[in-house]
């Protein structure tokens, strides 16, 4: 059952469990504003210094992938003067901090639809993923117009055209080549599904590769998300016990235990 995280004034850094893949839903940077009486802007702009704040943590740590859903499809509905500031502070950070992060090793890998994009942001999103490409370091992950339902739609029409132009048979497809056919093909699934702003829902992101990722919800919006708040949610990953559906010797002892005592 997913849990609400409860925190503690204790040191956890001994007690991290690192992921290997770690996702991220980041959730609240309007409502900061809000109650700081400030606009949606500078929510937005004080999210992306808590961006940079997650990957540089995550590179200490040892994360191997790191995944932001940044703009999703449904975000194009937003007030027009909101989306062109998301999307001018998207350039600006490119712009800024693709070459800190290449500096770093980062891989830089962006997901989501590019059809309709304007020219000028597909091609940024290309050079960051061009000048990035041989980094083998933390692979920083980018959903940007990111849709769960429509990657899937994507992935069943590009095995179905396989299919029908005679290059793959229907008998052919199992999960691991749908696994491949998506978006994040080249990226293992994650380990930890992270959302800000005490909401708790997935919000149409990643939908197939969640099937067996922890999730983690916290009550902090995302500009006060900090290196303290991520401690603590490695710590609440650590205390998991991930099955991916099976019986764990642990589960196999408490029962023999619980028969033994006539419970």
């Amino acid at each position: 059952m997913v849990g609400q995280m409860r925190y503690a004034d204790t040191s956890v850094a001994g007690n991290m469990a690192i992921p290997r893949h770690l996702a991220v839903i980041m959730d609240g940077n309007g409502r900061w504003a809000q109650e700081r009486k400030l606009s949606r802007t500078q929510g937005h702009r004080q999210g992306v210094v808590a961006v940079r704040e997650i990957v540089s943590n995550a590179i200490e740590f040892k994360i191997e992938y790191l995944t932001l859903f940044a703009f999703s499809s449904e975000n194009w509905s937003r007030p027009q003067s909101e989306v062109r500031d998301l999307l001018g502070l998207l350039k600006l950070f490119i712009n800024k901090d693709l070459a800190t992060l290449h500096k770093q090793n980062v891989r830089v890998l962006v997901i989501g639809s590019r059809v309709g994009l304007e020219s000028d942001i597909a091609a940024l999103l290309d050079k960051a993923e061009r000048r990035t490409q041989n980094n083998t370091g933390l692979t920083l992950q980018i959903a940007f117009n990111y849709g769960a339902r429509h990657e899937i739609v994507d992935m069943v029409k590009s095995l179905a055209r396989e299919v029908e132009e005679g290059r793959l048979t229907a008998s052919a497809i199992d999960e691991a080549l749908v696994s491949q056919s998506l978006y994040t093909g080249s990226v293992p699934d994650p380990d930890v599904i992270l959302r800000t702003s005490g909401e708790q829902r997935l919000s149409n992101f990643l939908l197939w590769q969640a099937a067996y990722s922890e999730f983690i919800f916290v009550d902090c919006y995302w500009p006060d998300f900090d290196r303290q708040q991520l401690e603590l949610a490695l710590v609440e990953y650590g205390r998991r016990n991930r099955r991916f559906g099976r019986v764990t010797v642990d589960d196999i002892e408490l029962n023999q235990a619980a028969l033994v005592s006539g419970r």
